[in-house]
C-alpha cells in the first residue's frame, strides 16, 4: 500500500516535466485544444531547432555553461575556504561575523542588485560574463560557508598536526587534506549552486540588457514572449533544452548529495 502511495506521488511529481516533453512536440494551437493529452498528434520536431537555431538559444546555452561554471567555481572555492576558516579556528569576533552573514541570508536580491549594478559598472564589467559571474558568486553564500564549517569542524585534528609535521601550510593543508575529505560538501553545494546560476533570472537580465548576445537561458525565455503573442511550444521546447544540463548535474552528483544528507542527520 505504501509502495501504491509513493508510485502515485512520484507520477504527480515527474507529470509536469512529462507535459512539458509534450507541449515541446506540439503545435501552440494543439496546446490549448488538446492541453491534457500527453502523446501529440503529429510531433513537431522543429520546434527544438527554431529555438536552438533561429531563436539563438545555442549562444545562449554557451552563455549559460560559462557563467554558471565560472559561478559554481567561484562559489566552491570561497565557500569551502570560508568554512574552513569557521569551523577549524577560534578567532576574535567570529560570532558577530556569523551574525553578519546570516543577516545577509535574508536579503531578498532586488535589495542588493542596485549597488552591485553600480560596483560592477565602475570595474567595467557590467557588459560582461565575468561581471555576471562576479555578480552571482560574490556575496555571502552563508549556507554553502556553514555545510563546509559544519563539515570541517568535525574532522580529526590529527589530520591537520601529521600534515603539519611534514612542513605544509595552512594552504596546502586545506587544498591537499581537508578539501578532497569534503567532497559530499563538494557535490552538495556543487548542485545547489547549479540550480541558482543556471534558473536565476534578475541579475543577468539587468547585467545583459545592452548586450542581447550575453543573456543567459533564463532570460532568453522572453523571446518567446511578444506583444501580441507568445510562441507556447517553442517556449516549451527551450525550456526542455534548458532542463536537460540540470537533470544531468543531479544524475552524476545524486549519489553525494544523499551522502552529504545522512551525514548531516548521523551528526
Amino acid at each position: 500500500m505504501v509502495f501504491v502511495g509513493l508510485l502515485v506521488l512520484a507520477g504527480l511529481w515527474i507529470y509536469p516535466f512529462i507535459w512539458l516533453v509534450s507541449a515541446s512536440l506540439k503545435s501552440s494551437s494543439e496546446i490549448f485544444g488538446r492541453g491534457l493529452n500527453l502523446f501529440p498528434e503529429d510531433p513537431v520536431w522543429e520546434n527544438y531547432s527554431q529555438a536552438w537555431t533561429e531563436v539563438g538559444f545555442d549562444r545562449y546555452f554557451l552563455n549559460s555553461v560559462l557563467i554558471t561554471g565560472g559561478t559554481v567555481l567561484l562559489i566552491v572555492i570561497r565557500s569551502a575556504l570560508a568554512g574552513y576558516v569557521l569551523g577549524r579556528f577560534d578567532f576574535i569576533g567570529k560570532k558577530p561575523l556569523i551574525a553578519v552573514f546570516l543577516i545577509t541570508f535574508f536579503l531578498p536580491e532586488g535589495y542588493t542588485i542596485i549597488p552591485i549594478t553600480q560596483l560592477t559598472d565602475q570595474l567595467g564589467l557590467l557588459n560582461t560574463h565575468l561581471g555576471v559571474i562576479l555578480g552571482l558568486g560574490a556575496g555571502g553564500q552563508i549556507a554553502s560557508t556553514l555545510l563546509y564549517a559544519g563539515y570541517f569542524r568535525q574532522l580529526p585534528k590529527e589530520l591537520e598536526e601529521c600534515a603539519r609535521l611534514d612542513g605544509a601550510g595552512h594552504f596546502r593543508i586545506f587544498f591537499q587534506v581537508m578539501f578532497p575529505l569534503a567532497w559530499p560538501i563538494t557535490a552538495t553545494v556543487t548542485i545547489l549552486t547549479f540550480l541558482f546560476a543556471w534558473n536565476t533570472y534578475l541579475l543577468p537580465l539587468v547585467f545583459t540588457l545592452s548586450e542581447p548576445g550575453l543573456r543567459t537561458l533564463a532570460v532568453g525565455m522572453t523571446v518567446f514572449v511578444g506583444e501580441y503573442d507568445t510562441d507556447w511550444s517553442g517556449m516549451a521546447a527551450a525550456a526542455v533544452i534548458s532542463l536537460l544540463p540540470v537533470i544531468a548535474v543531479f544524475v552524476v552528483l545524486q549519489r553525494k548529495f544523499v551522502d552529504s544528507i545522512a551525514g548531516a542527520v548521523k551528526q
